[in-house]
């Protein structure tokens, strides 16, 4: 079997497909993309395939290796999530090759189904309260809320109080054991992530994710003596070598790599084992399109340290197209007393409607996210 030639196709509502294709009519679909970024994954994902064509599909590990050891210049979200989208379709076709989900070419599934969670709230949280209620009545177990708006290196406690009371709202009327991801989103710099961390407690979290930025992975220590709240982080890791010093270091108590942007399902199956050496949880990273969900539940398959999923549907960023909109069989992705089945189906488990992706690729999407600033006229995180 060898590649004979790939399409991309930039979908709304912020996503990238990939579909490569072989001489045995076999194809396989991945989604190699970084938010805000989609064009220029995709450039990078052109001059990978340069030399791929003509190569036997199944040598994954190998294609892996020369995609990643034959530059000079290595790693990052861009190259890393281009060479992710392309392993997740090389996977893809392998398992329909031998009629096989991926998860037993990987060892076979420790897992039937796993739980997933559903954000709430937005990028400027609002009306939590009201909207966990309603995916927790959905059957949720789990609801993720980004914290907080933009906060400056040392600012008032008012907005502290603001979160607190978004916090309280969500505990008062879900009750005391529906879980509550708190992302910091990597708005809040060292000095208020320990003081948020701190009043936060008092709500029993599931965790906190990216209290800081991944670049300030060493605060993780003071936050980790300081609170006692399980610490996720990791969406913005793009290797095994990133995490190296985030788990030897042991102040991460859930690491979030994505199918997506950390080099596929080859790397992220070996980031994910480093964690479990490590006695680290896993929950990966996914706000985006079916492809990239299926990846992720096939690990999570074959992960005996993964715990939860991250998944997009009905998230403020899908607005006009959804993940189901993509596939035929919107039964794939059922969601049941807060958890989802693992795909059974060869490859991927899923079966991708091409005639959608066609016509929503022709309307496309330009997304970026958005800037922010402060009151002072200051560049904010986002």
């Amino acid at each position: 079997m060898k590649i004979t030639g790939y399409k991309l196709y930039q979908v709304p509502p912020r996503w990238l497909f990939l579909k490569i294709e072989t001489d045995e009519g076999i194809v396989g679909w991945g989604e190699p993309v970084i938010e805000g970024r989609a064009a220029t994954v995709k450039a990078a994902v052109d001059e990978l395939m340069e030399n791929l064509i003509g190569k036997d599909p199944e040598r994954i590990e190998d294609h892996w290796n020369m995609m990643y050891r034959s530059g000079f210049y290595r790693g990052g979200p861009i190259l890393m999530s281009a060479i992710a989208g392309i392993d997740q379709a090389l996977w893809d076709i392998k398992g329909k090759f031998h009629n096989t989900s991926i998860h037993n070419l990987l060892g076979g599934a420790c897992r039937d189904s796993i739980k997933v969670y559903s954000w709430i709230g937005g990028d400027r949280p609002a009306d939590v309260g009201q909207a966990a209620k309603d995916v927790v009545e959905k059957g949720f177990k789990a609801i993720k809320m980004n914290a907080t708006e933009e906060l400056q290196y040392i600012d008032s406690h008012e907005k502290i109080d603001q979160v607190l009371e978004r916090v309280s709202t969500i505990r008062e009327t879900v009750g005391p054991y529906i879980g509550i991801g708190i992302d910091f989103h990597g708005r809040v710099h060292k000095p208020m992530a320990k003081i948020l961390a701190k009043e936060l407690e008092t709500f029993r979290p599931m965790f906190i994710e990216e209290p800081v930025l991944p670049e300030n992975n060493e605060a993780l220590r003071e936050i980790a003596n300081h609170v006692n709240i399980p610490i996720a982080t990791g969406e913005r890791m793009y290797s095994r070598w990133d995490f190296k010093p985030l788990l030897t270091d042991g102040y991460a108590d859930i690491i979030q790599p994505d199918l997506s942007h950390a080099g596929g399902i080859t790397e992220c199956k070996k980031i994910i084992s480093m964690a479990e050496a490590f006695d680290v949880a896993v929950a990966p990273h996914c706000p985006l399109g079916p492809i990239a969900l299926a990846a992720c539940l096939l690990v999570d398959a074959t992960s005996h340290n993964a715990f939860i999923q991250e998944q997009s549907l009905g998230i403020h960023y899908n607005v006009g197209s959804d993940l189901l909109d993509y596939i035929t069989d919107k039964e794939v992705f059922k969601y049941e007393d807060g958890y989802v089945s693992i795909p059974q189906g060869p490859g991927l488990g899923i079966d991708v409607n091409e005639e959608v992706v066609e016509k929503m690729a022709s309307e496309g999407h330009n997304w970026h996210n958005p800037v922010w600033r402060h009151k002072d006229g200051s560049i904010a995180e986002w």
